[in-house]
Formats: structure tokens, sequence, C-alpha cells
């Protein structure tokens, strides 16, 4: 069995980490990537063929480099498809132009007679950052309902698929997401990680990592790291992830607010891209993580966080709670309501899993790489390839 495994050149975590659940198992894999997956040490399995066809996807370069690249992208993805002899077309991210991708390039595909496989991380992710449109419901409405099948994550978001577009249950597989494997691991300690980051050795240090955007509630954990300070002084929060494309507003807004409430001497700002190597010094220097969504159906920080033996505490939406072992691997509360996260922090804090760390790692990578191993995902992932084929 080999599969064509579109990513879209982006997120190497799921790519790197789906295939390495089902090479052991005999599928092999055509891999369509770009610069930043070269060089990767699964590449070098002979079951997997690395096709470099998005090549470099530098933000920073002038718009007619972008447009070039971009349209000779398309090129190389026209050709490959028209030669590939694989069966299954497995999408695990769009390209730049999503419409595209939704209408003309599956319409392709299937002329082509491929089967073609959808992973929806995000059932309609416009919706959720409060932009949606007409054109981007149609566009998804025809990609959901014209390809062979479709993989989400979670209960809710299989759900939502049958509500808002019509689609059967029997045609949608919930796999979850998988422990990411991708950050560098080194024997960094906390104290260690700290001190890179200008943090006292002790105090309470929580941290919101990914990208900035009202969905994610960064404004809420401001106001509930008010409320703890009045109570008992020396928290620290670290803000570490760029800000999303179109919400620098939002991002000025919550630093005002991080300004009017006197709270900049708790906060560790770094609003920027984090790269892999530098992941680790944030999770490390932490005692929880925290993400105080709005809007998500499921999360893959939280898992993130797994990876590291971090604790989560979260807002009650989407499939965090089922990801939440309450006192276990972290804690949940009410969403948009910093009274309810600041009380869930206080507890966390009062409870064990702060009071020891060490165990409190042990048992959650454990329990991470016993419910979201890659091994699972891959298994359910080839029995979805098998009932296509």
């Amino acid at each position: 069995m080999k599969i064509s495994l579109l990513s879209g050149g982006i997120d190497k975590t799921y790519a790197f980490g789906l295939m390495s659940g089902m090479v052991k198992d005999g599928v092999r894999f055509d891999l369509i990537g770009s610069d930043e997956m070269e060089g990767a040490g699964i590449l070098e399995d002979p079951s997997i063929d690395f096709y470099n066809l998005r090549g470099d996807m530098d933000p920073d370069v002038p718009v007619a480099r972008k447009i070039f690249r971009i349209l000779l992208y398309y090129f190389r993805l026209l050709k490959y498809s028209c030669r590939a002899e694989t069966r299954i077309f497995h999408i695990l991210w769009h390209n730049r132009f999503i419409v595209v991708d939704r209408t003309l390039m599956i319409l392709l595909y299937k002329l082509l007679g491929k089967k073609v496989i959808f992973t929806a991380h995000n059932v309609n992710d416009w919706d959720r950052d409060g932009r949606d449109t007409f054109l981007n419901r149609k566009s998804l409405g025809y990609l959901y309902h014209k390809v062979d099948h479709i993989i989400v994550h979670t209960d809710p978001m299989r759900e939502s698929l049958a509500r808002d577009f019509g689609i059967s249950p029997e045609k949608v597989s919930v796999i979850p997401i998988g422990i990411n494997e991708q950050y560098p691991v080194t024997e960094l300690s906390r104290e260690g990680a700290r001190k890179e980051l200008g943090l006292p050795p002790g105090g309470k240090v929580l941290l919101n990592f990914g990208y900035l955007a009202p969905y994610k509630g960064l404004d809420l954990m401001v106001d509930a790291l008010e409320k703890l300070e009045a109570k008992n002084p020396g928290y620290r929060l670290i803000i570490a992830g760029q800000v999303k494309k179109g919400y620098d507003h939002y991002w000025e807004k919550v630093k005002q607010q991080i300004g009017n409430k006197g709270l900049t001497d708790r906060i560790i700002e770094k609003a920027e891209f984090i790269p892999d190597e530098a992941v680790e010094v944030y999770f490390k220097a932490a005692d929880a993580l925290v993400l105080p969504y709005r809007q998500i159906f499921q999360s893959g920080v939280l898992l993130a966080s797994y990876g590291f033996g971090l604790p989560v505490i979260a807002t009650d939406v989407g499939s965090l709670r089922e990801n939440i072992i309450q006192g276990e691997t972290g804690y949940v509360c009410k969403p948009d309501d910093p009274e309810s996260l600041a009380e869930a922090i206080e507890k966390f804090f009062q409870g064990d899993l702060y009071k020891d760390p060490e165990r409190t790692v042990g048992n959650i990578i454990r329990y991470s790489r016993e419910k979201y191993s890659w091994e699972k995902i891959g298994e359910k992932t080839r029995d979805i390839y098998q009932r296509i084929l």
C-alpha cells in the first residue's frame, strides 16, 4: 500500500508522526512537502519518498517572489498528480489558495481516479476566528461532500460536520492528534530554563503558548492574573508565540490591558515565532500551561505540553475536558470566566501536581504516550486506507 501524503509544506509534527506510526507495518508514502521538512531523520526510511514541491516558504520575501514560487508549486503539484501511481491522496493541509484547493484540485484528483481522504484539523477555522464568509462555507461544503473520507480529532467535530455541512457520520472517522515528538529535548533543568528567561528559580510560573488571537483568550488570562496577584502576589506569566496574521490589533489591545492593570513586571513576553529548538525552554520553565480558549475543538499545544510532562489548565470548550484528567494531568474551568480560571490556577498550586513535580512529569508523559501514541493512530488510519481501497 502506498499513499500520497499532501502536507501543504507545513506541520511536520503531524506528517512525520503519522508516517512513523505506519511505515513499520508496510505502508509506503510519497510525502509532498517543503524546505521545512528537508533533512529530517524519518525521511531516510526507504518506505518514504520525499517530494519537495513547495520549496522555500519564507514569508519575508517580495510579493513577486511569493507569487512566482506558489505558481511554480501548483505546476509541480499538477505534474506530480498526473504521474502518481498511488491510489489514495491523503490531504493533511491545504496550500496558499484554499478555495482552489477545496474545489479545482479536489475535482482534478477525482478525475484522475484518486481516492481522497481529508484530515480536518478544524471544521471551519474562519468561523472560529470570526471572519466566516459565504464563499468559505460553500467551498468547505464542496470539499467535505466530494472527498471519500474525512478524519477529525474529536466527536464534537464529527457532530459539527453533520450539523453544519450535512455530512453523514459514516463518512467521518475520529482519530486524535498524536503526541508531539518533534521538539528537541535536552537535559535542561527547570532552573536552567528559568535562568535563560530571566526568571527566579522559585515562584509560580504559567505559560501561554502558541498563536495570539481572540479565540485563544489571552485577555481572559490577563484578567485572571490580576485576580491572582491581588490575593497572593508572586505569579509570573510567559507569553510565547507569534501574533496570528490579521490580529495585530488584538495583541495591541492585550498589551494595553497588561499595562493598565500594572502587570508588566509579571509577564515575560515573546510575541514572535518560536523555533523548534527553543520550545523546550518555555515548557520546562513553567509549572503549568494555561489554555483560556473561548472556542476550540482540540489543541495541539495541549499535547505538546503533555510531551514535556507539563500539566494543563484549560477552559471547558470543545474536547479539552476529554483530554484532561482532573487533578492528574491538569484542571478544567468555565469558559469566558476569569474568576473560574483564577480558581483553577489556585487549586493547581495548592495540589500535588505542583508540589510533587517529578512525579507529575513522569505520570503525564506515561499517560500521553499510552493514549496518544502514533502507533495507535497509525493503526486506525491504516484501517481507513484499507477500507477506502
